[in-house]
């Protein structure tokens, strides 16, 4: 356990797809993965379409994009790490003990804070900018120790 807190899983990885739909069913077709349906509704608007082939616990989030394609240099776009309620307040609370940066390459104390409405995340980069996300499902927690910090 590092800085106090514990990173449990991925939660999930980003990808971009032209049809977040029709991807979805390539993944159901040829890996088994379902559509999250709790948290479908997050598909409006150009949020992701979250796709499990493990009942949500690690999940593929899918973003009307451009792909990958053949371009070598072209990697993940974001993996996002799941965290028990407890262990992501303390992970947000160290973010000033450790550097991470902002996706414009500036070094931040905090990450970018997100209520998602079912989720908390913090986002943040590495020094050579790959994007990460610490997550929790742990909603109610997490809103009632913010509103504590208040």
């Amino acid at each position: 356990m590092a800085n106090g807190f514990s990173i449990g899983q991925i939660d999930h990885v980003e990808l971009f797809v032209p049809d977040r739909y029709e991807a979805a069913r390539w993944y159901r077709e040829v890996l088994g993965f379902e559509i999250v349906r709790d948290l479908e509704e997050w598909a409006v608007e150009g949020g992701p379409l979250m796709i499990s082939g493990d009942g949500g616990n690690t999940m593929l989030a899918l973003f009307e994009g451009e792909p990958r394609g053949s371009r070598e240099t072209a990697g993940h776009h974001r993996v996002a790490f799941r965290a028990e309620g407890s262990d992501f307040l303390r992970f947000v609370e160290g973010l000033g003990r450790s550097p991470v940066f902002d996706e414009q390459g500036r070094q931040t104390s905090s990450g970018r804070l997100v209520d998602h409405d079912k989720a908390y995340s913090v986002y943040f980069c590495d020094p050579h900018g790959n994007r990460y996300e610490v997550t929790t499902y742990d909603y109610d927690e997490v809103v009632d120790r913010l509103a504590k910090l208040a």
